[in-house]
């Protein structure tokens, strides 16, 4: 056998590919549903009063690592959420892996990548330890902004995804005025305001993932107000950034990206207001979590359509 051949067959990362294919867009998309069904699966654990179904971590009780019978449904929707965990990982491997010979000509994606990775055991021990303080929700709040960041991150992931290395590495004009781009800034940050502030929220209100899990203390109806007044900004925000949008020529590839957000910030603001004045139902807290989610994923979805120099995928935009 020549050499060469054995050195190929040596040597698997040389089959890697050197730049993104299908199998790498694809685990890109993976990564930013996996994010967002994590959260949704997160969300189910405290709506059903299941945060305590599994009383201990690392292992679900002193004696077992998975849930048992004795401990019946919230065992079962406790330990599933757990076990969600390491599909992520799975796909965070898969996804670094596939993109390890392009970690020099493709730091976008390599970094990125390996951020998603490192995340996956991030939030793994944040939600372990929210266990230990009978799920305080303050340590809860915590975990859901990290899982927030990652869903942010595996947005800008995708969009890399779809460019060639030479698509990548090109510079174009700023898309936009610059008042264009400060609003979506500004938009990106109202965003993350509301996002925070919606964990103040969930805090202080009824869903605590278990009957003897402490609150934060404060007021619900005070702190809901103080939570819907970015609300209000972000709304105004994206309604002149749509009209902006939608009459300029100019901006045309920013018009899906600013439709989708403004109608996630709509259907998000309803869905709140709804449960708010209903008496917060489980189903509508649990697609206000999923709205989050999505709020994030559009809201840097936006943002990136508006202010990257890169050029935009086609089909992507």
């Amino acid at each position: 056998m020549p050499a060469t051949s054995a050195m190929r067959l040596g040597s698997p990362a040389r089959r890697l590919p050197a730049g993104p294919t299908k199998v790498v867009r694809y685990l890109a998309v993976a990564s930013l549903v996996s994010e967002i069904l994590i959260v949704v699966t997160g969300g189910a654990v405290r709506l059903t009063a299941s945060g305590l179904g599994c009383p201990t971590w690392p292992k679900c009780t002193p004696e077992s690592l998975v849930a048992t019978h004795e401990m019946g449904v919230h065992g079962v929707i406790e330990f599933g959420n757990r076990t969600l965990t390491f599909v992520l990982g799975i796909i965070a491997v898969a996804m670094l892996v596939s993109v390890w010979n392009m970690r020099r000509n493709r730091r976008d994606l390599f970094g990125l990548s390996l951020a998603l990775l490192l995340g996956i055991p991030a939030q793994a021990v944040i939600g372990g330890i929210t266990v230990w303080p009978q799920l305080n929700p303050w340590v809860v709040g915590c975990h859901f902004v990290v899982s927030m960041a990652m869903i942010a991150a595996a947005t800008v992931l995708v969009h890399r995804a779809w460019l060639g290395n030479d698509e990548a590495a090109a510079r174009v004009p700023a898309r936009g005025t610059p008042a264009v781009r400060q609003l979506l800034w500004a938009s990106g940050v109202l965003s993350a305001l509301a996002i925070v502030l919606g964990g103040f929220v969930t805090g202080s209100g009824p869903h605590a993932g278990d009957a003897d899990a402490p609150r934060n203390g404060l007021d619900p109806d005070l702190i809901t107000r103080v939570h819907a007044m970015p609300v209000y900004l972000l709304v105004a925000c994206a309604a002149v950034l749509l009209v902006m949008v939608l009459r300029s020529r100019q901006l045309t590839q920013l018009r899906r990206p600013m439709v989708l957000f403004a109608a996630i910030i709509g259907l998000q603001g309803a869905i709140g207001y709804i449960q708010h004045f209903t008496g917060l139902p489980i189903l509508l807290v649990g697609l206000h979590m999923l709205g989050a989610s999505l709020l994030a994923a559009a809201a840097t979805h936006a943002i990136y359509a508006g202010t990257t120099r890169s050029p935009l995928a086609a089909g992507r935009s």
